[in-house]
């Protein structure tokens, strides 16, 4: 396993498009290896952008959420087989037929996120989508049967787990998954300010991302590259578990497991997620059998080069295992 540079990284960012000065910070990780971190720019308010600046997270949210439910389910205190509405009985009758698992893995059938968005006023709350959802008496689709991304969906989740444990979503994430990995730059935040104290915030902000589930949750390249070795790992005891694809009712199998796709690239699989909310763009991947890790956070609104550095840096760690 030969040495990466950061001007390695640099160069590869260069070529995804992001000129010098751009905010950015990309990183890799390979077990028994120290991290290695290329960074550029300056965030809105001026500060230098790098590994410890704390930013919103986005839809990586997903597979910290998803966690949190295999944590609470081994401890007996939820079932993925149970229906939506023994948590969420406020919501209308096609709750009933919506199980734990079918939101997992964006299943669920749930009224599309379009309609959800377009009853929101304000900021962006878990109790403003909740009460989209119960103003949405129609399903998109019966459960099971199709696969639609669905932010909803994990507001939803989020919620069961949270009713399911009787204690709030940030502090149950605090004492199972981040203080045991020592991810002392994470948090979930739902207000009432839009960002957290000492996160860089986002600009613009109207309207604020505080729902939880979804999204909500602030870090830092550092911390989510851990969160990513500690997946590798398996240091919670849940990975195998979270790394599992998804299936429709009829047994079809999905690219998409608990948080997070499924992917294959060089011969390995690669479970990965991409995030964003207006001025920020992020991705998290790793490849379990290789110990590696990749994450790329820009604050712009340009997921494809995100995407497209996050690829070269998978190639560029994978290349010596091509099969």
């Amino acid at each position: 396993m030969r040495p990466v540079s950061a001007q390695e990284v640099r160069r590869l960012a260069r070529h995804a498009g992001y000129p010098p000065a751009e905010p950015l910070v990309a990183g890799i990780s390979r077990r028994n290896a120290p991290p290695v971190y290329a960074r550029a720019g300056r965030t809105p308010a001026g500060r230098p952008f790098g590994e410890h600046t704390p930013v919103y997270a986005a839809s990586l949210s997903k597979q910290v959420t998803a966690a949190l439910v295999a944590l609470v389910m081994r401890q007996g205190g939820l079932a993925v087989d149970e229906p939506l509405s023994r948590r969420l009985p406020e919501l209308p009758a096609w709750a009933d037929s919506v199980r734990l698992r079918h939101l997992l893995h964006h299943v669920g059938g749930l009224p599309a996120d379009e309609l959800v968005d377009r009853a929101l006023t304000g900021d962006r709350t878990t109790a403003g989508v909740l009460a989209a959802l119960r103003s949405l008496p129609e399903p998109a689709r019966p459960p099971g049967t199709a696969y639609t991304y669905s932010n909803a969906g994990y507001v939803c989740l989020a919620e069961a787990v949270r009713r399911a444990a009787g204690v709030d979503l940030p502090a149950l994430a605090d004492d199972l998954l981040l203080k045991p990995l020592g991810l002392a730059a994470t948090r979930f935040w739902d207000g009432p300010e839009p960002a957290p104290p000492g996160a860089e915030p986002l600009s613009p902000v109207p309207p604020a991302p505080l729902s939880l589930g979804d999204g909500g949750l602030w870090s830092t390249a550092a911390d989510l590259l851990s969160w990513s070795d500690a997946l590798n790992d398996s240091r919670l005891g849940v990975s195998g578990l979270l790394q599992a694809p998804g299936r429709l009712d009829d047994g079809t199998v999905l690219d998409y497991a608990w948080g997070m796709g499924v992917r294959q690239r060089h011969g390995l699989t690669v479970y990965r997620h991409g995030g964003g909310w207006p001025g920020v763009r992020n991705v998290l991947a790793r490849v379990p059998d290789r110990g590696l890790s990749v994450v790329v956070i820009a604050l712009d609104d340009d997921t494809d080069r995100t995407v497209k550095l996050t690829d070269s840096l998978l190639d560029l760690l994978l290349n010596e295992y091509r099969v």
